[in-house]
């Protein structure tokens, strides 16, 4: 059976089950139910409402300006159309930093209102009450290592980061945090491969790479990057699996000029 034919859904017991046997998991962003859809049917096993909708879909520079509200309406509209994949949705900045019961009302207000599978979060020992009590509740729980969006204004830069050994010690310490307090998996984003590849050998949990090397369990991307709807972002890590904005720019272009022209609609394509 091809990997789009599988009809058994993909949970998070079984993106456990699929590191014990060395299978690589493969995760995509998406925001809408179109892109789910498709995305979905063929064949990826985990999609990501990312609090990148706020950069590819909104238009703001940084992750930050994103509300509750906005991801759930994306939640919501990706859902529908995913009927396979593992949905997990960003709890985006502001909603559980610092307050774990916010934190627990953020996520059960995602779970409830868009039947999503579960929600991920950004940092390790900082934001681990809010981890714990939202795991409590029964909702799954993805974390987010190394380079962490959110925290931009923190860091300055979006370089690599955990190149210094202090700061790989404790995305080390924090991965192990993670996984003890019950995260079902963990993201590591914009880290050196080496590092990437230890935390992986040594968790039970599988990892999902962006940036991070071959040696994680399973890597992650955002949709418009690799089909190359966004042309402004090109990091060594991206692979470009197409050239969206060309075609879709030749296609309106060609669209304008039949309209203009008086081509388009012919008497074909009237009633």
């Amino acid at each position: 059976m091809s990997v789009a034919g599988s009809v058994r859904a993909v949970t998070t017991l079984r993106l456990t089950e699929m590191k014990q046997r060395g299978e690589k998991i493969a995760m995509l962003t998406s925001y809408d139910y179109s892109t789910a859809k498709i995305v979905d049917a063929a064949g990826i096993d985990v999609i990501l409402v990312g609090d990148s909708a706020a950069n590819v879909m909104a238009g703001y520079e940084t992750t930050l300006p994103i509300t509750l509200d906005m991801m759930i309406y994306h939640a919501r509209s990706v859902t529908r159309g995913a009927k396979r994949a593992l949905v997990v949705v960003d709890l985006p900045f502001g909603t559980y930093q610092g307050n774990s019961k916010v934190a627990l009302d953020s996520a059960i207000r995602i779970m409830k209102e868009t039947e999503a599978d579960a929600v991920k979060m950004e940092g390790g020992e900082e934001i681990i009450e809010s981890v714990q009590r939202i795991i409590s509740a029964g909702i799954p729980v993805m974390g987010h290592l190394g380079l962490t969006p959110q925290s931009i204004h923190k860091f300055g830069t979006y370089n690599v980061r955990a190149k210094e050994e202090a700061e790989a010690a404790k995305l080390i310490r924090d991965a192990h945090l993670l996984e003890e307090n019950g995260c079902f998996a963990v993201v590591l984003e914009k880290i050196p491969a080496t590092l990437a590849t230890q935390v992986s050998q040594e968790l039970r949990i599988p990892t999902i790479g962006i940036g991070a090397g071959s040696g994680t369990d399973g890597q992650v991307l955002v949709v418009h990057d690799m089909l190359g709807i966004s042309n402004d972002f090109s990091p060594r890590f991206l692979r470009r699996y197409a050239d969206l904005h060309g075609v879709m720019s030749k296609a309106i272009s060609s669209y304008v000029e039949d309209v203009k022209s008086c081509d388009f609609p012919n008497e074909k394509e009237q009633y």
